[in-house]
């Protein structure tokens, strides 16, 4: 029914069910006139937020009223929509999807499930616009998806503690010791850590290979093509553990999970944290106005700065059935005022230069970190092979709580490489 959006929200068996009717249908419209065929694109995304769904639907509405493209959103769970994307690109897949950038990206791309828009970024001109962040969605010199908002990650601190105490944000690792040991001093936790779930813990290993090694480097290591006995990784391990000996972490901290830990931040227990900037949804709004974020401190000579940004992405699956009209919406949801709208409900970081920020401080403060980045990373868990990361990120969080265990830990991540990259 032109100039309706349905939108729907399905569970993994519904979505693969009306997938399959779906791809049925598709399939019968193959001797259909062409013209016939681009009258009608399926997108399946998976939207938590019932303000961000709204947008979205706003917008697919506002494109079928521009275009007379009828546009069908099918919303899915978004822990189920990890498991059913496997089953749908093969089987009956829509002609848009939502998923993840980086290596979690490439593993369908290899698979030949993706669809290369490299001609779309040529013709909207997102490479200016986008800069690094081309990278997060790039395998080789093509591209395979948009990047949606991301996280950036860094160092939180509050504002009012750190006047209280007379304290300065650390910009360099000699800045960071000082400040920790100044907040321990005012009898506060240096620093905030919840282990629980493993992966904060990765986020002290990104950070501390980025700053020593660099992002090529570090890029080598999770695509398996360097060893995790190599030396150059050694002073990575120096480095965290000189912070472990000194206590500064959270203690017991594979008790918490991040939201757990965050109670401690929030209620000036602790003074600093290094999380994403998703962690802002762990802040009372009558105090946001007190946070503030930094990028991780730098370490050494190295003038060339790295961060983590895990950026969520939109894709044209390979076997999509109507590939012309699916880039025509993609090129009018991600023009800057539309996916500005889209963003903004979840304060995600937009990845496009020429979005106006919002006037939020801690907003302008990513956008300045990320603008200033000569490249970056996705995130452990999501650069890496996904057997390689479960064995990191479990060696991780044994490293924050037995160091002296690092030789053990580090030739069992090894032997994982070999075995999981076939080196």
């Amino acid at each position: 029914m032109p100039g309706i959006t349905r939108y729907t929200t399905m569970s993994r068996r519904g979505l693969l069910h009306t997938a399959g009717g779906l791809g049925l249908a598709a399939g019968a419209l193959r001797g259909a006139p062409a013209l016939a065929q681009s009258r009608a694109i399926t997108v399946i995304a998976d939207q938590s937020n019932a303000e961000t769904r709204a947008i979205f639907a706003e917008i697919a509405a506002a494109y079928e009223a521009d275009t007379g493209v009828s546009v069908t959103v099918n919303n899915m769970d978004h822990e189920a929509h990890k498991t059913a994307i496997r089953s749908y690109l093969a089987a009956s897949p829509p002609d848009v999807c939502f998923w993840f950038s980086g290596n979690r990206m490439r593993a369908f791309v290899e698979r030949g499930l993706f669809d290369d828009i490299s001609d779309l970024f040529e013709r909207e001109n997102y490479y200016d616009v986008l800069g690094t962040s081309t990278e997060t969605v790039s395998v080789g010199d093509r591209q395979f998806g948009l990047p949606l908002g991301g996280t950036l990650w860094g160092l939180f601190y509050r504002k009012d503690v750190f006047a209280e105490q007379g304290m300065t944000p650390p910009a360099d690792w000699d800045g960071l010791l000082a400040t920790c040991e100044q907040a321990r001093g005012a009898g506060l936790t240096p620093m905030t850590l919840g282990t629980k779930e493993l992966w904060p813990a990765a986020g002290w290993f990104d950070h501390l290979n980025l700053r020593i090694n660099g992002l090529d480097r570090h890029m080598a290591l999770m695509r398996g093509e360097m060893s995790y006995l190599d030396p150059s990784l050694q002073p990575v391990f120096d480095h965290w553990q000189d912070l472990i000996e000194r206590e500064i972490f959270t203690p017991n901290h594979t008790s918490y999970s991040w939201q757990q830990a965050a109670s401690f931040f929030v209620r000036k227990q602790s003074a600093m944290f290094v999380l994403g900037n998703f962690m802002t949804r762990a802040f009372p709004a009558e105090e946001k106005d007190q946070l503030a974020f930094v990028p991780f401190p730098r370490i050494g000579p190295e003038t060339r700065r790295y961060e983590e940004f895990s950026v969520n992405s939109v894709h044209i699956p390979a076997r999509a059935q109507n590939k012309d009209v699916a880039r025509e919406f993609l090129a009018y949801f991600y023009r800057p005022e539309n996916l500005g709208r889209f963003l903004r409900p979840d304060g995600n970081v937009p990845p496009r230069h020429d979005i106006p920020v919002p006037d939020d401080p801690m907003m302008r403060s990513l956008v300045e970190a990320l603008r200033n980045a000569d490249g970056t990373a996705q995130f452990y868990d999501r650069d890496t092979d996904p057997d390689m990361a479960q064995v990191g990120l479990r060696s991780f969080q044994e490293f924050m709580v037995a160091p002296d265990r690092r030789d053990t830990i580090l030739e069992r991540m090894e032997a994982a490489r070999k075995r999981v990259f076939r080196a």
